[in-house]
């Protein structure tokens, strides 16, 4: 909020108003409901009508941390609401989503009551982000047929238009997003389900206080690792992405089993590759990309060093 804020030129003494200062932010893991409510009013009062909707427009799926991360490996886009009842949690703890699913319609409804002019305005916020993780998570243009708030209009909702593109209402009985129930059942881009399983994992390590054993992180990194070979050898940070972590954590945790992330790329290569050698009549140049190599003269020595046999060797043996 801040940020797009600075970018549509906010005075910064305004944002000094806010009772949680600037300069403490990087260093919280939360900031109280509030001070988030009244950044809110004090935002949509110096930038005029459609703040909100504005900067839920500028949400990546990566803002919302590991929770995101998983929302991208959903295996249809409307399942994200499913995972959101259950672990939004991670987020804040002002609010729920309810899916009403019908055959032509589906509507997903935004619980949170607004008891004062900055949750309002929170709330179109939110709005507004899911119309454009929606669109993320299945790269397509997918958009609502209505949007629906509890509270009056503003005196222009040029931004409310431009962000939804169908009708939106005002003065109704709850918040909602709806959507055609066909639209909610594309398959998402990202889908995998092993990437999936490991962010469920670290959704529900987060959620709970809990820490994953070691020995299961490793051996989602090496999966991960052997399904991106055949592209080329992944780099840590790519990887730590992947699984929501920092690389600093990820080393520490593989640490913990006295392994190393360039331990785990050659431990793959040489299973693959032997895997490979044994059970299949691949050419040792097709072999050699399957496990990241470029050129056959660097897998054969890497090969060679791993056994004390070329490749050709150990396959006739």
């Amino acid at each position: 909020m801040i940020n797009w804020a600075r970018a549509e030129e906010i005075d910064e003494n305004e944002l000094s108003r806010i009772p949680t200062p600037i300069k403490d932010l990087d260093q919280l893991k939360a900031v109280p409901a509030d001070h988030f409510f009244e950044l809110h009013e004090i935002l949509d009062e110096k930038l005029g009508p459609g703040f909100a909707i504005r900067v839920g427009q500028q949400m990546k799926i990566e803002d919302y941390g590991v929770l995101g991360l998983s929302w991208r490996t959903c295996s249809w886009a409307g399942e994200i609401f499913d995972r959101s009842e259950r672990y939004f949690k991670m987020l804040s703890n002002t609010y729920v989503f309810k899916v009403e699913k019908q055959q032509d319609e589906s509507t997903v409804f935004l619980y949170r009551e607004p008891y004062r002019r900055g949750l309002e305005l929170s709330n179109e916020a939110t709005i507004s982000a899911t119309v454009v993780v929606l669109k993320a998570m299945t790269e397509t243009d997918i958009s609502p047929i209505q949007v629906t708030f509890k509270h009056e209009a503003p005196h222009d909702i040029s931004s409310h238009e431009k962000a939804f593109q169908c009708p939106v209402l005002f003065n109704q009985a709850q918040y909602s997003i709806t959507y055609k129930t066909v639209d909610l059942e594309i398959r998402t881009a990202k889908a995998d389900q092993s990437i999936n399983q490991f962010l469920l994992e670290r959704v529900e390590e987060e959620t709970e206080g809990l820490e994953l054993n070691a020995t299961k992180i490793a051996r989602d990194v090496e999966a991960l690792i052997k399904d991106a070979l055949p592209s080329g050898i992944p780099g840590i940070a790519e990887l730590s992405e992947q699984m929501g972590m920092s690389n600093r954590t990820l080393t520490r945790r593989l640490g913990e089993k006295g392994m190393t992330f360039r331990d785990l790329i050659k431990k793959s290569q040489e299973e693959i590759s032997k895997d490979l050698l044994s059970n299949t009549n691949m050419s040792i140049a097709e072999i050699a990309y399957q496990t990241g190599f470029s050129e056959q003269s660097a897998f054969n020595r890497a090969f060679k060093r791993w056994t004390g046999l070329a490749p050709l060797e150990f396959r006739k043996n």
